[in-house]
């Protein structure tokens, strides 16, 4: 059993002060119940897992609703706590099934549940009240005005998300609401924010919002630049970043107040969450002693060989474009064992930096396409010469100076599992006093005391005791049995008896009032939580005055460029959403928009993104005085909702903000906004249950995006500073995303647009638009009134012949057939359906 490490720090503060009052927690995956074992048995403080249902990571082994009561059960004995995601958005078919979720996880007595839906949040505040609710790092909560927000819905943690640095951190001490703070510290980066990645649902219909991530971020592209593809080398692999491994800024961490370590991977195996909680056990408590030390070779070692992509601090020092993504793999590699020196024609020579044994597994890395590489388990080492099992490689396609990767260490792996193959006992025990009586004829009975004396629980047997002719019951022998608590987390303090006269009992009938009397202690330390009946409908409540729809539909426009809001005046178009890249161009362009039409309403966008240190966006937005705000995440709104923040001005809600189920759409449409977007992740089917979900007075307030480019990486990682400059931020790298224009093409030869927003985070576009015109009146019939089209390269022409499109679609006078067969015959990639597109099961 691990002890309890005394909770100081010896080392001056780096950043912040926001101590946390109690030790942080490590805070482990578990796909299944091995990795629950290998969690628990190494040092995790907690472990996080999920259902069939309602989880973002569908493709684990996750655990049954029969599981849970003994999932959680367990893990309460070892004096482990057990998180639910439930981190997924819901859709509006799903909230009768997602409440009767909620009511299961709040009797089976987790000890939290981690949620991405702002619905959901409130949902699970009405019904179960009592449950703990963690804002998922799928929230996009990365600033302190979006974590004081998500307090302010109820939730009691927030995870934030990866791309925060610890600089960024210290600002949360005081800005945001003090809500205690998780982060990641270890495991796989997603190179798109958490949350806002489109890309699995754009190109294969298979939503990261909803745990069905494709993994596009691994696969190779090509750069190409003003039309002409970039030689990078063996560079293909551009938007696949090393994993994360911040196990050197722990104690940062632990001085910047964050309560919660968090490793990813419900995905990986039980060795990987065994030898991951060895480390960060290892690494917390020696910083909680006033030892900080950084990892051993032996620690990164186990870390590299239980997954690796190559290990590196993430985000944790700020942005590093040159580091973060190498580019030249999307797998697994583990540990760099070396160069190959020669190729013989049995066998490869290799001076290798690390200790390589017959059985271990070998990966020879040539530079080319991954899915063909070789490997396999080293045969015999004769010096430096590796031999494998006739016929498995193919020596030929090997050459002098390919890398090699140490893949498998069967050693690491049986020690790993040794760690959690046995019984687990309790973390911390608790002391309790025992007295026992009875008469012959009787039953035995237990009462179980805390120390102060204290009665905790009173158990009796089912069998009766007998007068006892020889060897009756004594203390010794009861404390043997009653005592024996094992994987229980309790322990013998004291036990007196008080027997009416020799008695003898069956020592299976002792371990049955044991095992009862454990049953008793564990639901007596479980209090009852309260559960209101109700139907998720009887939420819709909201009062607030919001602006009535407009009886017809009206065309609203996002554009990206001066010709495209020009084209927009010129059409009449009644509102305009601005997206620049540069938000200094605002005021100006607001004041020439005014001077060319007073008709035409001019919003801004926010950034899709806001960091701690970034309102001065948002007050540029303010100062160019524009008709209304495009709110895209949880700080701006928590921001221009703020009446000391300026003037009111009117707000509207992005796609950004997930917007799945009624529940969502009330809670922003409550907090001032006068349309929210509906998201990207719905279908068809599913938009129009939103609205059937509805009342009637809140329909008007959706906005559905009919034309786009779909949004779909959306990231911290820059690849043109990473792979057109030698630049690691925005301060050296030349700025060559204003001098060129930039596409990746994919693996079936798809060029998509690649922009960068003003705080140099890129989004890379789908090539293909969009279009929702065959289903416009359907939309319209379920009172849908607001309708977006969104520009991206259309010149002026280009811009003004499609608004005039869609402006006749929504005056009735041409249907939205034709217009889809006009698109596809028009466009040269064509056009597709999108997400409105029903999804193939």
């Amino acid at each position: 059993m691990r002890a309890q490490a005394p909770f100081s720090l010896g080392a001056p503060m780096r950043y912040g002060s926001r101590m946390p009052l109690e030790p942080p927690e490590l805070l482990a995956p578990a796909g299944n119940w091995e990795c629950v074992r290998a969690a628990v048995a190494n040092g995790a403080d907690a472990v996080f897992f999920g259902l069939p249902r309602f989880n973002a990571r569908m493709r684990a082994d996750n655990f049954s609703e029969a599981d849970l009561p003994e999932v959680v059960r367990f893990c309460h004995r070892a004096g482990v706590r057990a998180y639910v995601t439930f981190n997924t958005l819901v859709f509006t078919g799903e909230l009768d099934a997602a409440a009767d979720t909620l009511r299961l996880l709040s009797r089976s007595g987790v000890d939290a549940i981690i949620v991405q839906d702002v619905g959901l949040v409130r949902l699970a505040g009405q019904i179960v009240p009592d449950l703990r609710i963690h804002a998922s790092t799928q929230m996009t909560l990365t600033s302190p005005e979006g974590v004081r927000f998500a307090g302010a819905l109820g939730v009691k943690r927030v995870v934030l998300g990866r791309e925060v640095s610890l600089r960024e951190l210290e600002r949360f001490d005081t800005e945001a609401g003090g809500v205690p703070l998780e982060v990641f510290v270890h495991g796989a980066l997603c190179v798109a924010y958490s949350g806002q990645c489109l890309t699995s649902e754009s190109l294969g219909q298979r939503s990261a919002n909803r745990g069905e991530c494709a993994q596009a971020c691994r696969m190779p592209y090509d750069l190409i630049v003003d039309g002409q593809k970039q030689d990078l080398g063996d560079k293909r692999y551009l938007l696949s970043p090393q994993d994360l491994a911040a196990v050197d800024h722990i104690p940062d961490l632990i001085r910047a107040g964050v309560v919660s370590f968090k490793i990813e991977g419900r995905l990986k195996s039980p060795e990987y969450v065994a030898a991951v909680c060895q480390v960060y056990r290892k690494a917390i408590d020696a910083a909680l002693e006033g030892a900080p030390a950084k990892a051993s070779a032996e620690d990164r070692y186990q870390l590299e060989m239980s997954f690796s992509r190559g290990l590196f601090h993430g985000w944790m020092e700020g942005v590093d474009h040159q580091s973060l993504v190498p580019a030249r793999f999307g797998k697994k590699r583990g540990p760099f064992a070396g160069r190959l020196q020669r190729v013989g024609k049995d066998y490869v020579e290799l001076d290798s930096e690390i200790p390589l044994k017959q059985g271990d597994g070998v990966v020879f890395d040539t530079g080319g396409d991954t899915n063909a590489e070789q490997g396999g388990r080293i045969y015999e080492i004769r010096g430096k010469q590796l031999f494998f099992q006739r016929g498995l490689i193919q020596f030929g396609r090997l050459k002098q100076g390919d890398r090699v990767w140490k893949t498998d260490d069967p050693a690491l792996n049986k020690r790993l599992q040794q760690s959690y193959a046995g019984a687990i006992s309790p973390r911390k025990r608790t002391p309790v006093q025992l007295h026992v009586g009875g008469g012959a004829g009787g039953p035995l009975w237990v009462e179980a005391l805390s120390e102060t004396g204290a009665p905790l629980a009173r158990v009796e047997s089912q069998a009766l005791l007998q007068e006892a002719r020889n060897a009756p019951l004594a203390r010794e022998r009861l404390a043997e049995h009653l005592g024996r608590f094992s994987e229980a987390p309790y322990q013998l303090a004291g036990l007196e008896t008080q027997f009416e006269g020799p008695v003898i009992l069956p020592i299976s009938e002792l371990n049955r009032v044991r095992r009862s009397l454990v049953d008793a202690l564990e639901a007596q330390a479980r209090p009852a939580r309260a559960e209101r009946p109700g139907a998720w409908q009887s939420l819709l409540t909201l009062e607030a005055s919001l602006k009535p729809a407009p009886e017809s539909p009206r065309l609203t426009l996002l554009c990206r460029t001066t010709d495209q809001l020009v084209a927009a005046i010129e059409a009449g178009v009644e509102r305009v959403y601005l997206d620049f890249e540069d938000v200094r161009r605002y005021k100006e362009t607001v004041e020439e928009a005014r001077s060319l039409s007073g008709h035409t309403q001019v919003w801004l966008a926010t950034p899709r993104i806001q960091k701690a240190g970034e309102q001065g966006f948002f007050r540029l937005i303010e100062n160019a005085l524009p008709d209304g705000v495009l709110v895209r995440n949880l700080g701006a709104l928590d921001f221009f909702s703020l009446p000391e923040n300026g003037i009111p001005l009117p707000l509207a809600g992005d796609f950004s903000l997930n917007v799945s189920n009624p529940l969502t759409a009330q809670e922003f449409l409550g907090r001032g906004l006068e349309t929210v977007t509906v998201s990207y992740d719905l279908t068809l089917e599913q938009v129009l249950d939103l609205t059937r979900g509805m009342p009637e007075r809140l329909r008007g307030g959706l906005e559905l995006t009919l034309h786009q480019h779909m949004p779909m990486f959306h990231m911290e990682h820059c690849v043109f500073a990473a792979f057109m400059s030698e630049g690691r931020s925005f301060l050296d790298c030349g700025r060559p995303c204003e001098k060129h224009k930039v596409q990746l093409r994919d693996r079936v030869g798809m060029e998509h647009p690649l922009r960068a927003d003003a705080g140099c985070r890129n989004t890379l576009f789908n090539a293909v638009p969009q279009t929702g015109a065959q289903f416009f009146d359907l939309l319209a019939q379920a009172q849908i009134r607001t309708f977006r089209v969104e520009l991206l390269e259309e010149d002026g022409p280009e811009s003004k012949r499609l608004i005039g499109a869609y402006q006749s679609l929504l005056a009735g006078e041409r249907d939205g057939a034709s217009l889809w067969r006009e698109f596809r015959a028009q466009s040269q990639l064509g056009v597709t359906q999108g997400t409105l597109a029903a999804r193939e099961q």
